[in-house]
C-alpha cells in the first residue's frame, strides 16, 4: 500500500514525542531490573513512577475484539488495509506506551539475567544471601502495611506462607523443568510482575526455574550472536523453544491469571494481599535451600550469605524509606 499525505499525518499525529518515549522506555528499564531480581517487583515501580493505573487501564484493554479489529484494519483481506483503524485501535490500548515499555523492560531483564547467570557461575552463596535479604526486607516492609482483622484473612496468609514454604524445597515435579512447567512459570511470573509488592522473579525462585530460566535467556542471547556471524542454530532452536513457552505462557498470563488476581482484589483485597505478601515470606526457604543443594552451609558460607543478605535489605529498606509509600488499600 501506497503512502499517502493522510496516512502519514494519521501516523504522525499518533506517534508520541521522543521525550515521553524515552521516560517510558526509562521506566520500563526500573522495572525490568526490579522484576529480573527477586525483591521488589515492577508492579511496584510503575505505582512509585505513577504510570501504575495507565499500566492496568493497558492491560485491560487488551482485549480479543480489539485484537480482532486491529489485524481486520492492517491485514489486506476483505475491506482491505486501513491505517486511520489501525491506529485507532492502537491508541485505544494505549499501544506506544506499551511499546516503549516493553522494550525498556525487555532489555533490562536481558542485561541483568545475563549478570545474574554471571554471578550464580562464580559466587552462588553471595547471589542467593542478596536475594534472602532482598525478599526478607521486601517482606517487612509489606507486612507493615498489612492489616488482618478477620479470620478469613488470616487463613488465606496461612495458605499463602505455606504454597511458597513447601515449593521453595525440593520439589521433584517442578524441579524435572518440563516446557509445561516452563509454560506455567510464565503465566504465573510475568501476570504478578505488573502487581506492586511480589516480584515474578520470586514465583520463579519459589517454581524452581529462575536459576533455569535466567541461565536459558543468557545462552540463548549467546547463541543467537553465533547464529548471526555464522555459527550453529541448533543449539539456538533447543533454546529458543524453552524461550517462547515462557513467552506464550507469559501472555496467557498476562491477559488471564492477573485478570482473576484483579478480581480477586476487588472481591477482598485485603485477604487477597494477605495471601500474596505471605507468599514472600514462606519464599524466604528458597534462597537458603538453593545455597544448601549447591554449596552446602558451613561456618565460611553461613558469614558470607549474611553478609550479602544484609546488602540486600538495606538496598529494600532504603529505597522504602526514600521513595516508596506504597498503600495496599490503593492497589
Amino acid at each position: 500500500m501506497s503512502s499517502t499525505p493522510e496516512t502519514v499525518s494519521t501516523l504522525r499525529g499518533s506517534v508520541p514525542p521522543v521525550r515521553e518515549w524515552i521516560r517510558t522506555f526509562a521506566i520500563g528499564l526500573c522495572m525490568g531490573s526490579a522484576d529480573a531480581v527477586p525483591g521488589v517487583s515492577g508492579g511496584t515501580i510503575a505505582l512509585i513512577t505513577g504510570i501504575y493505573g495507565r499500566l492496568i487501564a493497558m492491560v485491560t484493554a487488551i482485549t480479543p475484539g480489539r485484537i480482532r479489529r486491529l489485524l481486520g484494519a492492517v491485514v489486506p483481506f476483505s475491506n482491505g488495509v486501513s491505517i486511520r483503524d489501525a491506529v485507532g485501535v492502537w491508541e485505544e490500548v494505549d499501544g506506544w506506551f506499551g511499546l516503549a515499555l516493553v522494550a525498556g523492560v525487555g532489555t533490562a531483564i536481558v542485561v541483568v539475567t545475563r549478570a545474574v547467570h554471571v554471578a550464580n557461575e562464580s559466587a552462588p552463596t553471595l547471589l542467593f544471601g542478596f536475594f534472602f535479604g532482598l525478599i526478607a526486607a521486601s517482606a517487612v516492609v509489606l507486612l507493615r502495611q498489612l492489616t488482618i482483622s478477620t479470620g478469613f484473612q488470616a487463613f488465606a496468609a496461612v495458605v499463602g506462607f505455606v504454597v511458597a514454604f513447601l515449593l521453595s524445597g525440593p520439589v521433584a515435579f517442578l524441579e524435572g523443568g518440563g516446557l509445561p512447567v516452563v509454560f506455567l512459570a510464565g503465566a504465573v511470573a510475568v501476570s504478578a510482575m505488573i502487581l506492586p509488592g511480589i516480584s515474578g522473579s520470586l514465583l520463579l525462585i519459589i517454581l524452581g526455574q529462575y536459576t533455569r530460566l535466567s541461565t536459558t535467556l543468557s545462552q540463548f542471547t549467546d547463541a543467537l550472536g553465533r547464529a548471526v556471524v555464522g555459527g550453529p542454530v541448533g543449539e539456538l532452536v533447543d533454546l529458543g523453544v524453552v524461550i517462547v513457552t515462557f513467552v506464550l505462557g507469559g501472555l496467557v498470563g498476562l491477559f488471564t491469571v492477573s485478570r482473576v488476581i484483579r478480581r480477586s482484589l476487588d472481591w477482598n483485597r485485603r485477604a487477597t494481599m494477605a495471601f500474596l505478601i505471605a507468599l514472600v515470606v514462606g519464599a524466604l526457604r528458597a534462597p537458603v535451600s538453593e545455597v544448601r543443594t549447591t554449596v552446602g552451609f558451613s561456618a565460611e558460607v553461613a558469614v558470607a550469605f549474611a553478609g550479602a543478605a544484609v546488602v540486600g535489605a538495606v538496598l529494600i529498606l532504603a529505597l522504602d524509606w526514600y521513595a516508596v509509600d506504597l498503600d495496599l488499600d490503593s492497589i
